[in-house]
């Protein structure tokens, strides 16, 4: 029964790692969620610890905070105003209807409509956009990285089965 519930996790983790790069899909939440699971099924002996699960949910609710700010960051470094990170969150919500692509897309078409919106010319607002795009892409990198972390926090922390 050990070994199911350790190459389990082993298998649901490997979803959420590739969930970290995939948008909708909580990666890391997927990886936590098999740590925890293996924590109660097997105990706290084989598996890992409450201190071990603390720094899971902390790298967990790091993950979320740096996609998050990793865009907005990202737009600002490029001269993005209110209207472009406005525009940015809106093409954001539109996106989710639009599947893997407009999430994508949405954003940064977001953030140049609305710099244009605001009054801005294409080229900055075209400069907002990629801003938009190259903080997002940073947090979805910085997401893989929490996400591999949290994986090698779990094999070298819980003993293989026998």
């Amino acid at each position: 029964m050990e070994a199911v519930c350790w190459f389990g996790a082993i298998i649901l983790m490997a979803v959420g790692l590739i969930g970290t790069v995939l948008p909708v899909v909580p990666g890391t939440t997927i990886i936590f969620i098999a740590a925890l699971v293996h924590r109660v099924i097997v105990g706290e002996a084989r598996s890992l610890g409450w201190w071990s699960m603390g720094v899971l949910a902390i790298l967990l609710l790091l993950s979320y905070a740096l996609e998050s700010l990793a865009g907005y960051f990202g737009a600002r470094r490029f001269g993005a105003t209110k209207w472009g990170l406005l525009g940015a969150f809106v093409g954001a919500i539109v996106g989710l209807f639009l599947g893997f692509v407009g999430l994508l897309i949405g954003p940064v078409l977001g953030a140049i409509a609305g710099e244009l919106l605001g009054g801005k010319r294409l080229v900055a607002a075209g400069r907002a956009g990629w801003g938009t795009l190259l903080g997002n892409l940073a947090g979805v990198i910085a997401k893989l990285f929490i996400g591999l972390i949290m994986i090698a926090i779990f094999v070298m922390n819980v003993p293989s089965p026998r």
